[in-house]
């Protein structure tokens, strides 16, 4: 076991020795060894967790993901010690200012999304003949703008113009192969306005907290991105590494769906918004964890193999400035 989901209203959760123990409605339920949790997920208001758990959790290097009640939107994240090695976010600030490395950085990021966008409709276009003219339409798009993204040098504002132009037609084409009953229509969100968005948005929240532990225990900064610029409140970092799985993600979505494993009655409507209800979040919770298994080591092993880079550059900067003696008190 990896993950802890606590779902449950009335539920308290306390350190006992080596293990968080839970107690429902004030009756011991159970216990799970702490060296067992690389990360809990929290949701709703009413779960009671002492300090002597969140700070053995936290001792212990695994995250805390913290989101609302109804909506599943990300309230806190809790995370564990960092690695800490100053040079690698001394070269990672400095590249924040490399025009040159965030433009690879960028073609590579937009490169990849949209080829993984576009491997995935061509294989939903053989299983769904059906819906072969909007899923053309839109790998056609896809092709073209992979092609461009090839052929040519361009700047980080005109990538977000073939992002934004490819995910459009992607999106027409995915919207095409849900049944018309879900409402599916295109990507939106707080709220999100129907089960395919309201799956989507659970499960973009959870990879982008995968995506900020990763990035953390590398000894990355989460915040300072390449090619998602550095903004208040945003871990840009992490919103770079997730994109190029944002389409792994969107299949998991359409087999879940497809397989009936998240059904009609899963979800409930409050004014505007679509709400995936606790049965469905068990279901849910249950598949991910399984799927998940894929972007988390991608994400550990781009984290691990940026830093290596970053930590030369880092170590090569502070020579510079303080000379080589200096070095010695260097973690390695």
């Amino acid at each position: 076991m990896s993950t802890l989901i606590l779902d449950r209203r009335d539920l308290s959760v306390r350190a006992d020795g080596d293990a968080l123990a839970l107690y429902e409605n004030g009756e011991r339920r159970g216990t799970v060894p702490f060296k067992l949790l690389e990360r809990v997920v929290v949701q709703g208001s009413s779960i009671d967790i002492n300090t002597a758990a969140i700070l053995k959790l936290a001792d212990q290097g695994a995250a805390v993901l913290f989101l609302s009640a109804r909506q599943a939107r990300r309230v806190a994240i809790l995370l564990g010690p960092a690695h800490n090695d100053a040079t690698v976010r001394l070269a990672q600030s400095q590249l924040v200012y490399d025009d040159v490395f965030r433009q690879r950085w960028a073609r590579e990021i937009v490169g990849r999304k949209i080829s993984r966008q576009r491997s995935f409709l061509q294989r939903v276009r053989e299983l769904r003949p059906d819906r072969r003219k909007p899923l053309s339409d839109a790998l056609a798009t896809l092709e073209s703008n992979r092609c461009a993204l090839v052929a040519g040098e361009h700047l980080t504002e005109s990538l977000r113009g073939f992002e934004g132009s490819a995910a459009a037609a992607y999106f027409r084409g995915y919207c095409s192969v849900f049944p018309e009953s879900l409402e599916f229509t295109g990507r939106n969100r707080r709220p999100p306005r129907d089960p395919v968005n309201a799956c989507l948005s659970l499960a973009y929240t959870l990879l982008h907290f995968d995506a900020v532990r990763a990035a953390h225990r590398a000894g990355l900064d989460p915040f300072l991105g390449f090619y998602h610029r550095p903004a208040f409140g945003r871990e840009s970092l992490a919103c770079d590494l997730i994109e190029p799985l944002r389409p792994v993600v969107d299949e998991w979505i359409w087999r879940l769906i497809g397989a009936r494993t998240l059904r009609a009655e899963h979800f409930t409507r409050d004014k505007s918004a679509c709400l995936l209800g606790k049965a469905g979040r068990g279901h849910f919770y249950a598949s991910w964890e399984s799927f998940a298994r894929f972007p988390r080591r991608y994400l550990r092993r781009r984290c691990a193999a940026l830093a290596r880079g970053l930590r030369e550059q880092g170590e090569t900067t502070l020579a510079q400035m303080f000379g080589d003696d200096e070095l010695e008190d260097v973690p390695s």
